[in-house]
């Protein structure tokens, strides 16, 4: 796998690669390239509304990864694309209070760590379980919804930065960013991407904030191998977007 595009050749892939270097303080290429990498969202939002549980989640075709599943819900209020996620390769956490015996029996096999299991683990248990029927519906909760994106570092950062694949895409955000990524970002073109990016390094006040590799939350799955190579969080913890390089227990397939 290689860290810059393999799906998006052209000019617009090579103006996003130029920004993510910047971002990132160093060259996609001196990345891992046979690594996986992936875009985690978190925050307070997902859960004050509810979706972390929806029955979308847990749909045959959504765990099977033959389908994203699809928030359509206006996170920057900018008439925004709906985010799209990954539930075969987002993280559940089950409560192991009350499950029923031979379910948690079911479950224990499949688990990567105490609780947690990747969701396209759980496709064999549904042909005896149902997650979104009334004994399991409240069992189980996305802990770490994971976007949709290629594997490489360049896709990863793309949708953390909600990008698209060419300058319609580029979002009509009114945010200024802090001072040192003024000057950062500052010669990119077309003006509109320093506009979009701008947003996402904000000092706090609104937009996002650009932390590198710092979580203001702890560890992000750093117990599993992950490591953290950009995050951006909203000053009330409402929305965080973390770009990391994923972990072994993680990788599909999961070892076993």
């Amino acid at each position: 796998m290689n860290c810059v595009s393999a799906t998006m050749p052209g000019p617009w892939a090579a103006k996003l690669t130029g920004a993510f270097e910047i971002l990132l303080g160093r060259p996609l290429s001196s990345f891992d390239a046979d690594a996986t990498y992936a875009t985690f969202f978190g925050g307070n939002l997902i859960d004050e509304l509810g979706f972390a549980r929806d029955v979308a989640w847990v749909t045959p075709a959504a765990l099977a990864g033959a389908e994203p599943v699809v928030w359509d819900c206006p996170i920057f209020d900018v008439d925004e694309p709906p985010t799209t996620f990954d539930a075969s390769r987002s993280v559940f956490e089950f409560d192991k209070a009350g499950l029923p015996p031979e379910f948690a029996s079911d479950l224990a096999a499949v688990c990567f760590a105490d609780r947690l299991v990747l969701g396209g683990d759980l496709v064999p248990l549904l042909a005896r379980h149902d997650l979104a029927g009334p004994g399991l519906r409240d069992a189980w909760t996305v802990s770490h919804p994971r976007l949709v994106s290629d594997g490489t570092l360049f896709d990863a950062m793309r949708v953390a930065t909600a990008l698209g694949t060419g300058p319609e895409s580029l979002l009509p955000f009114e945010a200024e960013a802090a001072e040192e990524w003024q000057e950062a970002l500052g010669g990119l073109t077309p003006p509109e991407l320093f506009t979009h990016l701008s947003f996402f390094c904000t000092d706090g006040e609104e937009g996002l904030m650009y932390l590198r590799t710092e979580r203001t939350g702890g560890d992000l799955l750093g117990d599993v191998g992950c490591t953290l190579i950009a995050n951006w969080e909203e000053g009330q913890s409402q929305v965080e977007f973390a770009v990391v390089r994923v972990g072994e227990l993680l990788a599909a397939p999961r070892p076993s």
